[in-house]
């Protein structure tokens, strides 16, 4: 079924771009030769980032990472001091729970001993 349902989407896309080339192809064929020659500029993310950051007056890219690395560190300081806290409650807990069983296993064993004695 997932199969089938790829098929069509696959199908579909291209009918669709064909459909578009399709509609396209009168124009590309009224174009002069200068305006193909033209390259076909595509701009660098990073370039475009930097003149927008560039046109803000006061703006430093460094501050700013370092702005983002410190709250990322502190964010990262908070989970591990929560992470901590949970794991000794835990601890403590199971300290806690072997204590109450180690306390209840001498008892009984006493009981057991008495009771053997008595029955003797």
């Amino acid at each position: 079924m997932d199969e089938l349902i790829a098929k069509i989407i696959l199908s579909g896309s291209l009918i669709g771009i064909g459909a578009i080339i399709f509609r396209k192809i009168p124009l590309l064929a009224q174009l002069s030769e200068e305006e193909v020659q033209e390259p076909f500029f595509i701009p660098n993310p990073l370039d475009l980032v930097k003149d927008v950051v560039g046109r803000i007056k006061g703006f430093h890219l460094n501050l700013f990472l370092q702005k983002i690395l410190s709250k990322i560190k502190i964010i990262t300081l908070i989970i591990e001091r929560k992470t901590e806290d949970k794991l000794r409650r835990l601890r403590e807990e199971s300290k806690r729970k072997r204590e109450i069983m180690h306390d209840n296993y001498w008892e009984e064993l006493k009981k057991a001993k008495e009771s053997k004695h008595l029955d003797e």
